[in-house]
């Protein structure tokens, strides 16, 4: 039996990813993040109301490691104001649309273990699973803007309580500036480990998706810095396409966050199909 190696694995991976199902498979998970882009926002919206957290904050947040273009794009949907009163009828709407680029990935992932996109399962329990799953990845990522904006403030009313109760002069937020982007790293590979575990309609056990989700996870952070530094140095859309250009722009950011994901999927496969009683 073969060995779990760096070459075995690449080489394998760079083998399934040239058949030619997955020849599309980028492109389409880019065209399914942008129709889910403006629900998304709508519901995050919604949830992060609840705490007082604007979408500014988040805007703030997103233009710290994206580059100006895919920010002038990203920032037209991130200007949700929270209502406060949603129907039922319009979030069901809401989270069908959200759900489809999960949709889109769980077809993908069934068949790379399966080789059936459906995994054996009808239509519509799978797109019940993949609206439960963009539920709780929201809920992740609510909870980590909560852990980024909230924090500081708890770590405010430590330090008073510590020094006034525990005699003991010490400031804490220097910790937590040095701690909060390691804490915010660590929830978005757990959400991405987390969308990994549950998108196949088989389960597996975690362990054997942690590769891949290092991959993907390691790899749309350094993607997404390379290409932020590419299109505002050497990048100019705007000759090309003119008024899309930001549209262009932020395709083709999602077109790259889709293929590393692809690629997190095909590791895991080829990890499993090393080893597979590992």
């Amino acid at each position: 039996m073969k060995k779990r190696s760096f070459r075995n694995v690449t080489l394998m991976v760079i083998k399934r990813m040239s058949e030619p199902y997955y020849q599309g498979v980028a492109a389409e998970l880019a065209f399914f993040f942008l129709l889910s882009l403006v629900p998304i926002v709508i519901i995050l919206g919604e949830m992060l109301g609840l705490f007082s957290i604007s979408m500014v904050f988040v805007r703030n947040l997103i233009s710290e490691y994206v580059s100006p273009e895919i920010f002038d794009s990203l920032s037209e949907y991130l200007t949700y104001t929270p209502s406060g009163v949603i129907s039922i009828a319009f979030l069901i709407f809401a989270l069908w649309a959200a759900s489809k680029a999960q949709y889109s990935m769980m077809r993908i992932t069934n068949y790379s273990f399966t080789g059936h996109p459906y995994g054996g399962r009808s239509y519509f329990r799978e797109r019940l699973r993949a609206i439960k799953t963009i539920v709780i990845t929201l809920f992740t990522i609510s909870f980590g803007l909560l852990v980024l904006v909230y924090g500081e403030i708890l770590i405010n009313i430590l330090t008073a309580y510590v020094n006034k109760y525990m005699d003991i002069d010490f400031v804490f937020d220097n910790v937590w500036f040095v701690l909060r982007w390691p804490v915010a790293t660590l929830l978005f590979f757990l959400m991405i480990s987390y969308n990994y575990y549950v998108l196949p309609s088989e389960r597996i056990p975690f362990k054997k998706i942690l590769p891949g989700s290092i991959v993907a996870s390691a790899g749309i952070l350094l993607a997404t810095s390379i290409y932020s530094y590419y299109a505002s140095v050497f990048a100019n859309y705007d000759l090309l396409y003119g008024s899309l250009a930001a549209i262009v722009a932020l395709l083709f950011w999602f077109y790259i966050l889709g293929y590393i994901l692809v690629i997190g999927i095909q590791v895991n496969v080829v990890w499993d199909e090393l080893n597979p009683n590992k």
